[in-house]
């Protein structure tokens, strides 16, 4: 049995929050490096380049790579043999945002009820997702969500008899619906099977992972594969004003469901796609 004081989970998140939201992912980085490289419009090749140039001033400067810093969406992956001792889990992760999102001078987003909209004035609370897994370590997955990408997503529950294709008609069907609102070049996260919620949160959850890398289950990569490249086909481009990147990348997730369904969840992310990562 290891032990944890929960202060570490707390200065672990701040960082994070303040990271996520002033340094894109080396993986995100990358991508867009590529995507400013082999885009065929000009136009496009002009926009990329702008966002480059974003990218380096907010990294230069210590200011956001975006003015909405998102809602802070943790991911806390715990290992059996953990054991947290200092106080309240959940309460150690919101101070944690609270923290961040208040000495990272970060936009405060969050409203206290969906209807009366009274501003909570730190960003908190988090959405968190626990997940237990095996051993004694603790892996915290930051990504802060705006919701000019997130007001893009969108669930369909398909009937079996739809497959494969109808799948690829849904994905298609929400990438063109979202076109220039979710700040493209965007991440396509995708969840199929489960349930309702289940498949929300495995898109929500693909986009997290690292965009050069695909699903491990041949036809989930080759369907990744393909979906980008019709994604591409589109003309959205950069900014959503014309061009052959409109997406850097398809992650998709599958999960076991039951026989009379065939959910499946659409998360988009704009184009810096938020997310830290660390184990301790």
């Amino acid at each position: 049995m290891r032990t944890v004081n929960v202060s570490q989970i707390t200065q672990n998140i701040k960082e994070m929050c303040i990271e996520a939201n002033h340094y894109l992912a080396p993986d995100m980085d990358s991508a867009l490096k590529n995507a400013a490289n082999t885009e065929k419009s000009p136009l496009g090749k002009q926009i990329l380049n702008q966002l480059q140039d974003n990218l380096r001033i907010a990294g230069d400067d210590m200011i956001p790579i975006c003015q909405d810093t998102g809602m802070a969406v943790i991911f806390m992956e715990i290992g059996q043999d953990v054991h947290f001792e200092g106080g309240s889990l959940e309460d150690a992760i919101n101070e944690g945002v609270r923290q961040g999102y208040r000495d990272g001078f970060l936009r405060k987003s969050v409203v206290k009820d969906p209807l009366i909209r009274e501003n909570t004035r730190d960003n908190t609370p988090a959405v968190i997702h626990y997940e237990m897994t095996t051993g004694d370590n603790v892996t915290i997955t930051a990504a802060p969500k705006g919701f000019g990408s997130e007001n893009m997503s969108r669930v369909f529950m398909l009937k079996p008899a739809d497959g494969i294709e109808g799948v690829k008609n849904a994905i298609l069907t929400a990438v063109k619906d979202a076109g220039p609102n979710a700040c493209p070049p965007m991440v396509v996260g995708v969840g199929i099977g489960g349930t309702f919620e289940k498949c929300a949160l495995m898109a929500k959850k693909a986009l997290t992972r690292p965009v050069d890398q695909h699903s491990d289950i041949p036809y989930v990569k080759e369907m990744e594969e393909e979906l980008l490249a019709r994604i591409n086909r589109t003309g959205i481009g950069p900014g959503g004003l014309g061009g052959t990147t409109t997406a850097l990348a398809v992650n998709i997730n599958t999960y076991p469901t039951h026989i009379a369904g065939l959910p499946v969840a659409v998360n988009i992310c704009c184009h810096v796609n938020r997310h830290a990562v660390r184990t301790i």
